[in-house]
């Protein structure tokens, strides 16, 4: 029979002790060691650089507008009031068609709409089926919801690079202030894979951080929230991360979208899901949700004259009664859909979200905490 001393027991348990501690500790700062260093108290931001409706393209568009593009305002024009000597009068020509693009109707009209065909296209499964009028991602995911991408899919104006409105959004985008689209991830434990996080969107306030050229954009930068009049683009949504891709539940959101004269416009999108590559420096992916086809009428020619959208062979009225034709979502009363489905392909860097400090309102008549800056 052993015999061991108070003093030696005593040194064994201080010893074992120790070790325990000692392994908590590092499986402690192996995990916070995973974790990027931009991750401040398991919350990263994220603000838009890069934004455009999703429309996957073949060279020369041959696989998806087998018969070309689309027609614009003015060829329409053309076509309807050929040089052919008869008269006609301003109301009875130019003014009925600016009319008309005020006040669309699904009524046939005399012109041929080209939708977008193949069987690949960006996005997300929305409805949680696999239909036969579904794409496949370009990564090979089925059942994939965007029939914006047929409507707009063959006009000029929305196609890379030459597309007006696909260049000019973005740059627009980046420009005003007005347009600077956050979502801040909150309850981060890994970027790698986690059950469980938040995501909220704001409006931000200040300039995209970019390098040296001023062409690129940088992580790293400070974003302060718009709580005065941004917060009709407040939003949340559960979601997790696998595999370093965030994919969350839907939830309506609003995104500010300023074109030209940053005349203030914005886009809807009802049941707004992210799906996005995640690093502790970028976001890249896609926001797919169901857009009101009236909602998205009415940005387009709010913020884009007739003259500007026959730079890129856009007819408003057409893509109207297009995207009534191929509406797929939320059906009013008389059963009619009012949304299409769709996708934007965005891309992201990491930003410090700023939070103004709460009111003495706010706290219900107790003092603010004090607020730490964001990069601290």
């Amino acid at each position: 029979m052993h015999r061991f001393s108070a003093k030696a027991l005593l040194a064994c348990v201080l010893a074992a002790s120790t070790s325990l501690a000692t392994g908590t500790a590092s499986a402690a700062a192996d995990t916070a060691s995973a974790l990027p260093a931009t991750v401040k108290n398991g919350t990263i931001g994220f603000v838009i650089t890069h934004r455009y409706w999703a429309v996957h393209q073949s060279p020369e568009g041959k696989v998806e507008c087998p018969n070309g593009y689309n027609d614009g305002p003015r060829e329409q024009f053309k076509q309807q009031f050929p040089e052919d000597g008869a008269k006609r009068t301003l109301m009875d020509t130019q003014l009925m068609r600016e009319g008309r693009q005020w006040h669309p109707t699904t009524a046939e009209e005399p012109f041929t709409f080209k939708d977008a065909g193949g069987k690949v296209s960006y996005g997300m499964n929305l409805d949680g089926k696999v239909k036969d009028s579904d794409f496949t991602s370009p990564d090979g995911a089925k059942g994939i919801d965007n029939q914006l991408y047929r409507a707009i899919g063959c006009i000029s104006n929305y196609r890379a690079p030459e597309g007006t409105i696909y260049h000019f959004e973005n740059e627009f985008m980046r420009r005003y202030n007005n347009n600077r689209f956050l979502i801040e991830l909150s309850g981060v434990d890994s970027l790698v894979n986690d059950a469980d996080v938040t995501v909220k969107s704001y409006r931000g306030l200040d300039n995209l951080l970019t390098d040296a050229t001023g062409a690129s954009f940088i992580p790293g930068g400070t974003q302060r929230i718009d709580n005065r009049f941004g917060k009709f683009v407040q939003s949340t949504w559960k979601g997790k991360i696998v595999d370093g891709v965030l994919i969350t539940e839907a939830a309506d959101v609003t995104i500010p979208a300023s074109a030209t004269f940053d005349a203030s416009a914005f886009h809807v999108l009802k049941g707004a899901r992210f799906q996005l590559k995640l690093t502790g420096e970028r976001a890249e992916g896609v926001i797919a949700g169901y857009t009101p086809v009236d909602a998205f009428i009415h940005h387009l020619n709010t913020s884009w004259s007739t003259h500007h959208q026959s730079y890129g062979q856009l007819s408003s009225p057409s893509l109207y009664r297009a995207m009534h034709r191929l509406a797929d979502g939320y059906p009013d009363d008389k059963g009619q859909m009012t949304a299409i489905s769709s996708a934007m392909s965005v891309q992201m860097v990491q930003v410090y979200v700023d939070h103004p400090p709460q009111t003495v309102a706010e706290m219900n008549g107790a003092a603010p905490a004090p607020v730490q800056p964001s990069r601290e």
